[in-house]
């Protein structure tokens, strides 16, 4: 008699999708085909007194005690990063490398779960391939979602993508990001062949049959002068610092080079899934085990309705519950996301 199949205890995978942080820099928008040497945008600091505009209790509505409320000044200090008064053109690059392996696990303390798990993922691979999950990140990559804040209100804003071989550019594709429909995923008919180009070299790094690595960079013209938005730093500790807002820097000193977090930038690359419910509202949001969007404080992906990853994972491997073909793709979107998926203790 064979045992029964149960979610391994440990179970862990790395992700396929892997950018580093994007580096921020400054210039002019018709000198953008030589930017090697452009400037990096700095951080510093500014001191601002401002008021008071939150909402109030009951209690402090009463018209004395605002009038006293609003005496006390609200001084903060905060990063800030601008673009020179000489330069209208933010440069953002980083580096995305993409992986083979999908579904193979890191950890996984269960053989027979591990050689079904392998098994399952390697049917869908036979049968779906990683040609449209490819051509969703290539999407992503192409209209600059990755900019977030910065790609707002932008006058033009292109992206050039290189297929780095051995330190060359192997292969080069030019997108007009403002061009393409961010919600539906999809580029202009001009842009079309080269976005299946990218997404094809995608599709092959995903499938172990190519080593890729891509070099993204994106000029963004936003006009002289003009703030930019790195990454915004979390800080749990603040001890004596007293900033109340503190951005994100690659180096240190007068070397520090503004910056946009590796993890937001692979948030941005993953937002493909239009599979959950409500997408024809709400647009894609980033794969996630439970749809959850934290802006929104919402998880569109409930356990009760059975359209979050783990349902739709155990039911695929362990009872051959195959899911639609949409919530297959966010099945191993999510294995490509990576992350700890044991079952709890």
């Amino acid at each position: 008699m064979s045992k029964e199949l149960k979610t391994a205890s440990v179970l862990a995978f790395e992700r396929k999708l892997d950018p580093s942080d994007a580096l921020l820099y400054a210039g002019n928008w018709d000198d953008r085909n030589g930017s090697t040497g452009w400037k990096p945008v700095r951080i510093s600091e500014k001191s601002v007194r401002g008021t008071i505009s939150n909402r109030l209790k009951t209690s402090g509505q009463d018209p004395a005690k605002l009038d006293a409320a609003i005496q006390n000044p609200n001084l903060q200090t905060v990063d800030v990063a601008a673009l020179p008064a000489d330069a209208d053109t933010l440069k953002v690059q980083f580096t995305l490398r993409v992986l083979g392996g999908t579904g193979e696990p890191s950890a996984c303390n269960d053989a027979a779960y591990r050689q079904k798990l392998i098994a399952t993922v390697s049917g869908y691979v036979q049968q779906q391939g990683f040609d449209e999950l490819a051509r969703r990140y290539a999407a992503n990559v192409a209209n600059g979602r990755f900019l977030w804040r910065n790609r707002i209100g932008a006058e033009q804003v292109e992206v050039h993508v290189a297929h780095l071989k051995a330190g060359q550019a192997a292969a080069t594709w030019t997108f007009d990001a403002l061009a393409h429909a961010m919600p539906a995923l999809s580029a202009p008919s001009s842009e079309a062949p080269a976005l299946s180009e990218l997404a094809t070299v995608i599709a092959g790094g995903l499938g172990g049959k190519t080593h890729v690595l891509l070099q993204v960079t994106a000029f963004v013209r936003v006009g002289s002068g003009q703030e930019v938005f790195p990454s915004q730093e979390l800080i749990l500790d603040k001890g004596n610092s007293g900033k109340s807002k503190t951005l994100y820097a690659v180096g240190e000193n007068e070397k520090a080079v503004a910056a946009i977090h590796s993890q937001k930038i692979g948030n941005a690359l993953r937002t493909i899934d239009t599979w959950y419910p409500g997408a024809e509202e709400n647009g894609p949001i980033a794969v996630e085990p439970y749809g959850s969007v934290t802006t929104q404080g919402k998880a569109y992906r409930q356990p009760k309705d059975k359209t979050d990853f783990y349902n739709l994972l155990d039911g695929w491997v362990i009872k051959d519950k195959v899911p639609d073909q949409g919530e297959q793709h966010f099945v191993i979107a999510t294995l490509i996301r990576g992350g700890v998926f044991g079952e709890a203790g």
